[in-house]
C-alpha cells in the first residue's frame, strides 16, 4: 500500500506539471472504486484551474476553484502525469486532460482507491475530520503521544498506527521507528515513558523524511514521476529480514503478528 512518503512523494511530482492549469476534460471510465466515484465530476471540473496540490495523511487534495478533488491510493493506485496521448489500460481508471496537454491518469487495479469531489472547508469531510496531526508538522511532539497513550494497553506499535493519533506512520515505517527507538513493539503504549517517547517522535520523523527523500519504499506498487520506484526499502532495518541478523547487535531478528501485521524487532536491542 503506497504509505505518507509515497503520497507525498506523489505530490511533488505531479504538482510542477498541472500547477496553475486548467481542467479540459475528465474521463472516468470506471467510477466504482471503495467509494463511488462523483456523480457529475466530470461537469464540475471542467475548465476549473487547479491552483495547489496538498497532501493530508495518505490523502491528496487537489484545490480548484470552487472546491478540492480528494484522492486516496487505496492498496496499489497511482497517479502519473503524461505529456502525449497514451492508450488507457485495463486499470486506468480516471484521466484528467489540462489544458496544454498534460493529463493525470489515476491507476488502481484493485478499486480500493477514492476520487471525490468536495465543496467548502475540506478538513471536515467525514474522511479527514478526525485524523490526528502530521508527523512532519510541529503538532506531533512527545507530549502529544505521552498524554494520548496513558492508561492505554494497546501495542505501542498499533498506538502510533491509529491515524487518530497520528497520520501517516503505516506498517513498514512503525517498524522501522519503533527498531530505531529501542522500544518493543508489543510493549503497551501506556507504559511507555515520556523520554522514550522523545526518542519516538525522532525516529518517526527522521524515517519518513529519508523515505520521502528517496522516494518511498513500496517498489512493486509505487512509481515516481519519472517512472523511477522508490528505493527506501533497500536500507530498511528490519522490516522484511525476518531471522537476518540485526544491523547493531548481530542477533537474528524475530517476528510476530501484532494487530494482524507482519511486525520484525530484535529481542535484544528492543525492550
Amino acid at each position: 500500500m503506497p504509505e505518507l512518503p509515497e503520497v507525498e512523494t506523489t505530490r511533488r511530482g505531479i504538482e510542477p506539471h498541472i500547477v496553475g492549469c486548467a481542467v479540459d476534460r475528465v474521463t472516468i471510465r470506471q467510477p466504482k472504486l471503495r467509494w463511488p466515484i462523483t456523480e457529475g465530476l466530470a461537469e464540475i471540473a471542467k475548465g476549473q484551474r487547479l491552483k495547489q496540490v496538498h497532501r493530508r495523511g495518505k490523502y491528496l487534495l487537489l484545490e480548484f476553484d470552487t472546491g478540492h478533488l480528494l484522492i486516496h491510493l487505496g492498496m496499489s493506485g497511482n497517479l502519473r502525469v503524461l505529456q502525449e496521448a497514451t492508450t488507457a489500460q485495463k486499470h486506468d481508471h480516471v484521466d484528467i486532460d489540462f489544458e496544454g496537454g498534460s493529463c493525470l491518469r489515476f491507476t488502481d487495479p484493485r478499486r480500493f482507491g477514492a476520487v471525490l469531489w468536495i465543496e467548502g472547508a475540506f478538513e471536515q469531510h467525514p474522511l479527514l475530520a478526525k485524523l490526528g496531526p502530521e508527523p512532519l508538522s510541529a503538532e506531533f511532539n512527545a507530549q502529544h503521544l505521552f498524554e494520548r497513550s496513558r492508561k492505554r494497553a494497546v501495542p505501542i506499535k498499533n498506538f502510533i498506527m491509529d491515524q487518530a493519533v497520528v497520520v501517516g506512520v503505516g506498517n513498514i515505517y512503525a517498524n522501522e521507528a519503533l527498531h530505531i527507538a529501542g522500544i518493543l513493539p508489543s510493549r503497551k503504549a501506556g507504559s511507555v515513558s515520556l523520554k522514550r517517547y522523545q526518542k519516538l517522535v525522532a525516529a518517526i520523523t527522521n524515517t519518513l523524511e529519508k523515505a520521502i527523500e528517496q522516494g518511498g519504499s513500496s517498489i512493486r506498487d509505487f512509481l515516481g514521476n519519472e517512472g523511477k520506484p522508490g528505493y527506501f526499502q533497500q536500507s530498511l532495518q528490519v522490516y522484511g529480514r525476518s531471522g537476518e541478523p540485526c544491523h547493531r547487535c548481530q542477533r537474528n531478528l524475530a517476528e510476530a503478528r501484532i494487530g494482524q501485521r507482519q511486525t520484525v524487532f530484535c529481542e535484544r536491542c528492543q525492550s
